[in-house]
């Protein structure tokens, strides 16, 4: 759930509706006594329209909270410190190709990368490669893939030190051989394992461990580690030895992209356009690791609109749902109107009374809703987003509730304000009459 202050502040903004209502009430001397009575004498109705704002909401909270999850992820991923080395053309490292000679210390010796403590550049020279994996146990005739994502390293400790990462959640890192012999001579023919640190969101989906065997393309690979929580496409990717990737899957001589560390986002932004310019190996092209997430997060836009086509859906119907209902309660109380206007209440009276009703049934059913929505957050989800199956959590922030507190006043107000704008047609004695 959000934080104690985000909590605090969607709780004022709910308070501060509720109180908005009572001075409307109260300065516009409608029949708010009438109203209450009538929520509960009709509580069947009541119930079932507030029933109905709360699955909305549920339900509109839970998709913003996977639009969120998701957003967070790709603008979480990167640091702005990075520069991407890929080769020239390709805008994705899929499908990149930079020899080993193109890969070389000159590129690491560039002005502007920094070194570690221990002097040496910090280069990260890495592999990557989508694996299309079938799932053991497919029955014939139908079938089950997940996309594997996974990278191999020529160096974890200077790929943890670019991406400043921490310390691993659980394990260690794989060792310089990078494959461990299995018990009883698992892992294959040869008996042996590729060792990997696999992210937090692989661990959560694929319910995985250190000590775990997974299969994975040709090989089994032996969880020995889990990579830090940071909410990036790292959770959804599985890591090893460049070596042992390499001879997996038929990049053993070449890496996909190197990661260069630089001091700050405005040296990684000067740094790339130096080497794109004055770079004597044209073959490379040279970008902030940021601008690179972002470009991949821009191929998304279709399915972030298609989220936000659902909301729309969801709000028309929430709204035709509320005015059907308040167009019933005001079919069946034409006396009741009937009767306010005769003892000196005022048409715009009468319509804001049945407004407030419909906004208050609407605060309710939208405090419901928020209650049960944020159950979601921090529930694990995937989506297949272009080549990659991306592995991220589902949240529900103070701006995800603010926008479903509005979004139920706003039902609540259109659902209501046809139908009370239908009472200013009674006319008293008329409906006293048919009474």
């Amino acid at each position: 759930m959000p934080g104690r202050t985000e909590t605090w502040s969607v709780l004022a903004a709910l308070a501060g509706a509720l109180l908005a209502l009572a001075v409307l009430a109260r300065v516009g001397r409608v029949p708010l006594l009438y109203n209450l009575r009538n929520l509960l004498i009709r509580w069947r109705t009541s119930l079932s329209t507030t029933l109905a704002f709360t699955l909305v909401i549920a339900l509109l909270i839970a998709m913003l909270a996977f639009v969120r999850g998701f957003l967070r992820m790709t603008e979480g991923s990167g640091h702005p410190a990075n520069v991407m080395v890929l080769s020239r053309g390709a805008t994705d490292e899929l499908v990149s190709s930079i020899t080993a000679q193109e890969a070389g210390a000159d590129v690491a010796l560039q002005p502007g990368v920094l070194r570690d403590a221990r002097g040496r550049p910090l280069c990260s020279r890495e592999v990557y490669v989508v694996v299309n994996q079938l799932l053991p146990g497919t029955e014939p005739g139908k079938t089950k893939r997940r996309i594997v994502q996974v990278r191999g390293l020529a160096d974890p400790d200077l790929a943890a030190a670019v991406r400043d990462l921490g310390p691993l959640a659980a394990g260690e890192w794989f060792s310089t051989a990078g494959v461990r012999a299995l018990p009883s001579g698992g892992g294959g023919p040869s008996g042996y394992a590729i060792e990997t640190v696999i992210g937090q969101g692989i661990a959560r989906q694929w319910h995985l461990g250190v000590g775990d065997v997974v299969e994975v393309g040709p090989r089994s690979w032996l969880v020995v580690g889990i990579l830090p929580a940071g909410g990036t496409t790292y959770d959804s990717e599985l890591w090893a030895r460049h070596q042992q990737v390499g001879q997996a899957f038929g990049k053993e001589h070449s890496f996909t992209s190197l990661l260069l560390r630089t001091k700050n986002a405005d040296a990684a932004r000067a740094v790339s356009e130096d080497l794109n310019l004055n770079f004597k190996k044209a073959s490379l092209h040279f970008l902030p690791e940021t601008e690179y997430y972002a470009r991949l997060a821009a191929t998304s836009q279709g399915f972030l609109t298609a989220a936000y086509v659902l909301a729309a859906i969801l709000a028309v119907g929430g709204v035709l749902g509320v005015m059907n209902t308040m167009y019933a309660a005001v079919a069946e109380r034409r006396k009741d109107v009937a009767v306010l206007r005769v003892i000196g209440f005022a048409r715009w009276q009468v319509l804001l009374s049945f407004l407030i009703e419909s906004l208050l049934l609407s605060l309710i059913g939208g405090g419901l809703g928020c209650a049960l929505g944020g159950l979601a957050h921090g529930w694990s989800a995937s989506s297949l987003i272009g080549n990659r199956n991306m592995v991220f959590t589902l949240r529900v922030d103070a701006e995800t509730l603010a926008v479903a507190i509005l979004f139920t006043l706003g039902m609540g107000a259109l659902g209501g304000l046809l139908p009370a704008l239908s009472t200013l047609r009674v006319r008293p004695l008329e409906a006293l009459r048919a009474g």
